[in-house]
């Protein structure tokens, strides 16, 4: 069973940076498509950024939303995942979880992992 722990979460104000932390348990992480999503009250769960597997050579994904802000990228050597945030906005304010899926290789803008985190709450005040 996989294991996901989000950390880094918290207050910060507009313009500011913040840096989400996954650390998933298991011997076979270098092979997982990992991916952070973020949900507010009232809507639904929505992709942020992927990353995959070693096998795909690392490719990164992201929402258009977050583009050019927030970078995705992973320590296969320490099974983590990272989600660098820069000029939060007001919007971004939301639960982030972390999530993953062995092998996967479909799209990444339509795609419900296997396994996921608790989530960690970022809110960014105005």
């Amino acid at each position: 069973q996989v294991q996901l722990v989000e950390s880094g979460g918290g207050l910060v104000q507009a313009g500011d940076s913040l840096r989400l932390s996954c650390a998933v348990s298991g011997r076979t992480f270098s092979s997982y498509a990992m991916g952070w999503f973020r949900q507010t009250p009232g809507k639904e769960r929505e992709f942020a950024a992927g990353i995959s597997g070693s096998g795909s050579g690392g490719r990164t994904y992201y929402a258009d939303s977050v583009k050019g802000r927030f970078t995705i990228s992973r320590d296969n050597a320490n099974n983590a995942v990272y989600l660098q945030m820069n000029s939060l906005k007001p919007e971004d304010t939301a639960v982030y979880y972390c999530a993953g899926e062995r092998f996967y290789s479909g799209n990444y803008y339509n795609w419900y992992p296997d396994y996921w985190g608790q989530g960690t709450q970022v809110t960014v005040s105005s």
